[in-house]
């Protein structure tokens, strides 16, 4: 299976993930200063995706290090903006391969994509732009998308003949219907519930598509679960939230995907992110 080849890092140890958890930390200092570590050393996860770093390689391992001293590795995608973005990704052991980016050269900096191999599944942590409706981030980020979708629709054939699984997890920035974001009528001209933003996860998302959307396929016909709520306000108290983190996988391990969950904080004041982990089990 071929991928972008920069930032290639080459380990031996072969890991098949059976609990995959994605989250946006939302500054990795912050959260692990508020509550993601003793999080972290409680989790039955086997890999752990994280978004929005906001840090550099040496800030990230000494954030975690308490968790990496018990053994967690990690590898990551610092951004070259300082203080933005940053994904990463959390193992039991170290991935076969890592790669870095996905073969965009405007993103190949910005932090915002690694993918790694564990076995014959490759797991990978993504931070999709945020935009803002009708300014030059929304154009950014639908250059983002443009190039993330002729790159997933190539990895998933490579995929599918190498009889390889992929799981793409993180912050996607969307919410996909009306099941997935509380206010969705207030919402219908900001960015993340517009329709052409709708329409493009849609496509990806095709029953005759490689893509598959395991947390929907296993909670089909309810709001949300929520994983994101704003910090304003009482929208946590309301649970008027987004659901935007997704494990989105090719179908191999799509059938896999036996239970589901957004870990959602018991509490306002017991929250570490304005996010909260999404985790999957499969079997």
């Amino acid at each position: 299976m071929s991928y972008p080849s920069d930032n290639v890092l080459a380990v031996s140890t072969i890991l098949a993930p059976h609990t995959i958890t994605t989250v946006n930390v939302n500054g990795i200092r912050a959260a692990s200063g508020k509550g993601m570590l003793p999080w972290l050393a409680a989790t039955e996860a086997d890999i752990v995706c994280l978004q929005e770093t906001r840090a550099t390689d040496a800030q990230l391992h000494t954030a975690l290090a308490p968790a990496l001293d018990e053994g967690w590795q990690i590898v990551s995608a610092e951004p070259a903006a300082k203080g933005r973005n940053g994904v990463a990704v959390l193992s039991r052991k170290p991935a076969d391969a890592v790669r870095i980016g996905h073969g965009d050269d405007e993103f190949a900096d910005a932090g915002r994509y690694i993918e790694a191999d564990f076995g014959d599944v490759t797991v990978a942590s993504l931070y999709l732009p945020s935009g803002e409706a009708q300014t030059p981030k929304q154009d950014e980020k639908e250059r983002f998308m443009e190039s993330f979708a002729a790159y997933l629709d190539s990895v998933a054939a490579q995929a599918t003949a190498a009889g390889r699984d992929l799981v793409v997890c993180g912050d996607w920035n969307i919410a996909h219907t009306e099941r997935d974001l509380k206010n969705w009528k207030s919402n219908r001209k900001s960015s993340g519930f517009l329709p052409n933003e709708r329409e493009w996860l849609g496509n990806l998302l095709a029953p005759e598509a490689a893509w598959v959307d395991v947390v929907r396929q296993l909670h089909p016909d309810v709001d949300g679960p929520y994983s994101w709520w704003s910090y304003r306000g009482k929208a946590f108290d309301n649970d008027a939230g987004w659901r935007i983190d997704y494990q989105i996988t090719t179908r191999g391990i799509a059938a896999r995907a036996k239970e589901a969950r957004v870990e959602r904080a018991a509490a306002y004041d017991q929250r570490w992110s304005d996010h909260a982990p999404v985790t999957v089990h499969y079997r």
